[in-house]
This record gives structure tokens, sequence and C-alpha cells, in this order.
């Protein structure tokens, strides 16, 4: 197949995946009124799909290495399709929780089985340009999920965006099965050597950047639009248009420090550990504006900027872990590394909403603010500390 029709494909996949997935986000004020949840109980819908994600994301992987991609985004799609169904089927609280939780893990087939169709299909002069057009159908999704879900609702009922992605899903599902070919390459299954990547300092020290900021963008995606609704007074249809808004800024966040990665001199791990650590203080400067700011307006602007900096890290997280680790242990680097962000989701959104109720908002977006500063302070740690000896990165 053509590179365009592979990254199109791709594109598409994504795009529908990430549309499922997010649903689940956008949806936390229509989950709060219909089971009378508690900020609390808010976020552990939100920490059942990423831990479902997370405990199913290596385990897919190594599926996808044996079977190949073709086989595991079509059925990982069609599960997304069927645990969005579950998800606005659910009759209790704990009903969702499970739903939640099957829908996430599905979504475990997106990262390792795109990257491979990416990297099996395109050439290495294009690859980093293709996978930056993929990553942007998961902000795409997100912005299109929180449209979908909040605007459906204002005319029918909420369950009815998560059926029209449910469609969508099923569909695409079909005709990725039918249309992409891809290299046909499979390898055999296997797990990350964690023990020799632990040795890796700098390595370690990103890992936990990575759940700091992890907690940040996670918990930012879930919490938007139910801060607008209650805090800031405007109503959950506005607050989708501000998610929507978050995530287009952070498509072009991930675009620009991309860019930025490659056109500024310099050594690659000091040059792109810089842009990263730039983007954490910036998120801490930020989470701290969006705790202070009043009004609609203001608010919306504020999301809007904080959206640019802490949903558009990602790319140079991944960027900067390929001069950290040679090419060998890519794979199982970018694993741990997506198992660090995800890890940051497990506690973040129930402490978030814990403090929410007990002494406000205010305090739960300080928290985020911490959380970023932390990640910052080992931010620096990777730029002044060498990667192991004999390590011939993956990124010069």
């Amino acid at each position: 197949m053509g590179i365009y029709r592979v990254v199109s494909l791709i594109f598409v996949w994504q795009l529908a995946a990430s549309i499922c997935y997010y649903a689940v986000f956008a949806a936390t004020p229509f989950f709060r009124d219909q089971f009378a949840l508690s900020g609390t109980a808010v976020g552990l819908v939100v920490t059942s799909l990423t831990l479902g994600y997370a405990v199913f994301l290596l385990p897919l992987g190594a599926l996808t290495d044996r079977f190949g991609e073709h086989r595991t985004l079509t059925v990982g799609l069609l599960g997304l399709s069927v645990g969005s169904i579950l998800v606005a089927r659910a009759w209790s609280y704990s009903m969702l929780l499970v739903s939640a939780f099957l829908l996430g893990s599905l979504y475990g087939t997106a990262m390792p089985g795109t990257n491979k169709a990416i990297f099996d299909s395109t050439p290495p002069g294009r690859q980093n340009l293709a996978v930056g057009v993929k990553q942007v159908g998961v902000t795409a999704g997100s912005g299109a999920s929180a449209l979908l879900v909040t605007g459906i609702a204002g005319v029918l009922y909420w369950e009815a965006g998560f059926y029209v992605a449910a469609a969508g899903g099923l569909a695409v599902a079909a005709a990725f099965w039918l249309v992409y070919r891809g290299s046909g390459s499979r390898e055999e299954a296997s797990y990350p050597d964690f023990r020799r990547l632990l040795r890796n300092r700098p390595y370690r020290y990103l890992a936990a950047a990575g759940v700091c900021l992890g907690a940040g963008l996670f918990t930012t995606t879930g919490y938007t639009i139910l801060y607008v609704d209650e805090s800031v007074g405007a109503s959950v249809a506005f607050g989708g248009i501000v998610l929507a808004a978050l995530q287009t800024s952070g498509s072009a966040g991930r675009v620009v420090t991309g860019w930025l990665s490659d056109a500024l001199p310099g050594d690659p791990r000091r040059r792109i550990g810089a842009i990263l650590l730039v983007q954490s203080l910036a998120s801490a400067a930020l989470f701290v504006g969006v705790a202070f700011v009043e009004g609609r307006t203001l608010a919306a602007a504020a999301f809007v900027v904080l959206g640019f900096f802490v949903l558009g890290f990602t790319g140079v997280y991944y960027s900067c872990m390929a001069t950290l680790v040679s090419a060998e242990e890519m794979g199982g680097a970018t694993g741990g590394g997506q198992l660090a962000l995800t890890s940051g989701a497990l506690f973040a959104p129930p402490a978030f909403g814990y403090l929410s109720d007990a002494v406000g908002y205010r305090w739960s977006w300080l928290m985020l603010a911490a959380l970023a500063l932390v990640g910052s302070v080992f931010v620096v740690r990777v730029i002044l500390t060498d990667p192991p000896e004999g390590v011939t990165a993956a990124a010069e």
C-alpha cells in the first residue's frame, strides 16, 4: 500500500478509536447526575478506564507482534464499539466501572498497532511526520467526542453520543479490515526487558516525570466539562466546546514542539529536554491561572492556552526518550513510558475530585500545578544525567 493510503487509514482508525475512548471523559457530568456521584466517584470512572488501558497495553502489544496489526486493530475497534454501547447501557455505578474498564482495555490495541503500521509501511525519512499525523487523531477524536456527547445530549439524551460513536467505530472497523493490507510482517510475541531499562538513570527520571505530567493530562481531560459546569457556571454544552478547543490547542502544541525539536540546534537530549521542561513549567503556571481565573471568557481562554502545553507534551516526551535509549530498546521504552503516563491517571482524578468536594476546585488545580512542578524537577535530572555508557541513542 502507498504511504498516503496507509497514513490516511491509520489516522481514520485512530480518530474513530479515540472518539469511543474519550467519550467517557466528555460524559462525566452525565454520569454524575444519573448515578448521583461525588467528585471522587467521578474520578474513579476515569481511573477504571485508564486502569483497563494500563493492564492490557503490554499483552496487546505482544499480540500485535505475534498476529499483526491488521487483526488486532480490527478486533480492537470492534471491541471499543461494543464497550461504548456497554457504557451507555450501564444500569448501575458498578456496571459503569466495569464497562469503562473493558472499554479502556480494548484501547490498548491503539498505540502498538498504529505505531507498527506506521513504522512497517513508511520510509524512515517520513516516519516522524506520519506518527505526528496519526497522533493528531487522538486529540481530534477527543475533541470530536466532547462535541458529540454534549451536543447530542442537548437534543436527545447523553447515551445517544455513545451509540453514534459505536456505529462509527463499527463502520471504520469493517472498512479497515477490507482495505488495509500493511506489510504483513510478524514477530515473536515478547515483553520489554524493564530491568535493563531501569538501569538507565535518565530513562527512570523521564518515566517519573511522565507519571506527574500524565496526571495533569488525563485529569484535565476528565474534569474540564465538570469544572466549567459547576465552578464557572456555564452550560455542559459550553464545557464541551471548551474541551474541544483544549484538544485542538493540544494538537497544535504537538506539531509546533515537534518542529522545534527538529529545528533547534544543540545536543538532542538537552535540546528536546529543554522543550519538555518549558512545557512542564508552563503547565504548572497555567494550572495556577485556571485555579484563580473567573468568568466564562477568561476561563475558556485559560484552558485553550493550557491545552497547548499540558496536552501538547507527549510528542516531545517520546522524542526525548529516543535520545536516552537504543533503537533496539525503543519499543520497550515506549511501552514503559506509556505506562508511566497512564499511572498518573490512576490516582490523580479521584484525588482531584476529592479535593473539589472537600475544599473546592481551586485546590484541585493547585494539586496538578504541584505535580507539574515535581515533573519539571525530574526533567531537569534527565537533561543533566548522561545515559549509560555503550548506549547508542535511537535519535542522534
